[in-house]
């Protein structure tokens, strides 16, 4: 099951798709590891917002989720590759920190990657297929 995400909020116009843009939202790529998303829209964003933020925490309240949702998908997918992609230090008198490992930082910028193409490969089959909505 997958929990939609909290987005920031855009334009009507941004959102238009007279223009024939393919919008975002019109392809949600996921990346299955067995039976479970290891990789997704929802959860590039929560890493994106991690290496933005340096903190679960706050990079989940960016995105509208609670704190135990983003730790859940920290948790998903540092489980679900061949090593973490987020590493968390503990706080102390420095304060603890969050930040994407170097294979955290080479998944979110392939699967961005991955995503953009795929994207572009459906762009016009996208705005044929739109003619056949109300």
């Amino acid at each position: 099951m997958t929990l939609p995400v909290a987005r920031k909020s855009v334009s009507a116009k941004s959102e238009s798709v007279a223009a024939g843009a393919v919008a975002e939202r019109e392809l949600r790529l996921r990346v299955y590891a067995g039976s479970v998303i290891a990789m997704g829209p929802g959860k590039a964003e929560l890493l994106s917002a991690i290496e933005a933020t340096g903190s679960i925490s706050a990079a989940a309240r960016e995105l509208g989720m609670s704190y135990k949702r983003g730790w859940d998908l920290v948790a998903i997918m540092n489980e679900h590759f061949a090593s973490p992609l987020v590493s968390t230090s503990a706080g102390g008198t420095g304060g603890g920190g969050t930040r994407l490992t170097p294979l955290g930082v080479r998944v979110l910028r392939d699967y961005r990657r991955m995503h953009d193409l795929a994207l572009s490969a459906i762009a016009g089959d996208l705005r044929r297929f739109r003619k056949h909505l109300k």
